[in-house]
C-alpha cells in the first residue's frame, strides 16, 4: 500500500482532476468503485482493486482514499469538466426533489423564473453561468448551469434542507463535502423556508413546497366550526385543508386526528391528508391532489 502522504481524499482528487467534487462521487458510484451504505461511502470490491482504503479520523471517523496516481487513470482522465447540467439530472444528486422541485427552488433563489414559454434565465442566473436553452423537440425554455454549481454552498445547502438531507460541515484535508451524509451539527428541521414554524419533518416538506409552488398558505388555521380544531395547513386560493399524518402520532392525538377528519366531511369541506409514505413523493401527492380541486401547480 502507499505511503500515506501519498493518497488523496475523494475532495483532493476532484481538485486535481479539476472536477466538481460532487461529480466525482457520482461518478465513482457509477463506476461500481464506491457504494451508499446508510450515512457513508462505502468501498466496492473494485473500488479496492483500483487502490482505494479508508484513513481514520479520530474526529470524523473512517473516510475513503486514493492512490495519487489515481489521477491518470484513463477512466477519470477522459471526463470532461466543462460539462453542463440541468435541473432534471441535478435531482440525481438529490434523489428525494423531483426536477421540478429543484426549478423551484432556483427560482426562488432569484435564479431563473416561469413563464408560458418555461424556465427563463434572470440576470442573477446568468451572473452564476446559467444558459438559456431551448427544446428542439417542443420548444420550451429551460436553463442548464456549469456543473460546478452542485458544489456551490448555497445552492447545496438549500437543496439539502428540502430533501431532508443535511450537509456536513467541510474540513479541508479531512472531511469530505458529503451531500447524504448527516451533520453533528444542531440543525432545526422545522423551520420552513417561509419562516414558518413546524412540528414534524413532514409538516416541513408540505410546507416548503407550497412556499416553492408559489401558494399562500396559513398554518395551524382553525376550521370554520364552533369547536376550535385546527387544520395543519389552508390554501385560501381552492379553499383546501391540508393536514399530515406521521407515523408516530401520540394516541392522545388520534382521536382528535379522526374527530377533524369527521369535521371535514359534515362541513363538506375540501382537504387532504399527506402521509408519512409519502414524504419521498410530495410533488406528485400533493400536486394530483390540488388539481383534483382545479389548482394546477
Amino acid at each position: 500500500m502507499p505511503a500515506e502522504e501519498n493518497r488523496l481524499s475523494t475532495t483532493a482528487l476532484a481538485k486535481k482532476l479539476n472536477l466538481p467534487v460532487q461529480q466525482l462521487f457520482g461518478i465513482l458510484k457509477d463506476y461500481g468503485w464506491i457504494e451508499r451504505k446508510q450515512d457513508n461511502w462505502a468501498l466496492t470490491p473494485k473500488g479496492e482493486y483500483e487502490g482505494g482504503s479508508y484513513h481514520n479520523s479520530k474526529r470524523y471517523g473512517a473516510y475513503i482514499v486514493w492512490p495519487e496516481q489515481l489521477e491518470q487513470h484513463p477512466l477519470l482522465q477522459a471526463i470532461e469538466s466543462n460539462q453542463r447540467i440541468t435541473a432534471a439530472s441535478m435531482s440525481r444528486y438529490y434523489p428525494h426533489l423531483h426536477a421540478r422541485q429543484i426549478n423551484r427552488a432556483l427560482a426562488e433563489l432569484g435564479l431563473q423564473h416561469h413563464s408560458i414559454l418555461g424556465w427563463e434565465l434572470t440576470p442573477l442566473g446568468k451572473a452564476w453561468g446559467g444558459l438559456q436553452e431551448e427544446s428542439n423537440s417542443s420548444g420550451a425554455f429551460y436553463v442548464t448551469w456549469p456543473y460546478e454549481i452542485i458544489d456551490n454552498p448555497v445552492i447545496h445547502r438549500e437543496l439539502s434542507l428540502q430533501s431532508d438531507q443535511i450537509p456536513a460541515p467541510a474540513v479541508a484535508g479531512e472531511m469530505e463535502p458529503d451531500m447524504f451524509a448527516t451533520s453533528n451539527a444542531p440543525v432545526d428541521h422545522h423551520h420552513g423556508i417561509d419562516g414558518h414554524i413546524l412540528q414534524s419533518s413532514l409538516q416541513t416538506g408540505v410546507c416548503n413546497w407550497l412556499y416553492l409552488a408559489q401558494l399562500a398558505h396559513a398554518c395551524h388555521r382553525a376550521l370554520p366550526a364552533e369547536e376550535l380544531v385546527y387544520a395543519d395547513f389552508y390554501v385560501p386560493a381552492g379553499n383546501i385543508y391540508i393536514d399530515c399524518w406521521d407515523n408516530d402520532v401520540p394516541a392522545g392525538e388520534m382521536s382528535g386526528k379522526f374527530r377533524k377528519r369527521a369535521l371535514y366531511k359534515e362541513l363538506d369541506l375540501r382537504h387532504l391528508e399527506i402521509n408519512a409514505a409519502d414524504s419521498d413523493k410530495l410533488d406528485e401527492v400533493l400536486g394530483r391532489g390540488l388539481l383534483a380541486f382545479g389548482i394546477r401547480c
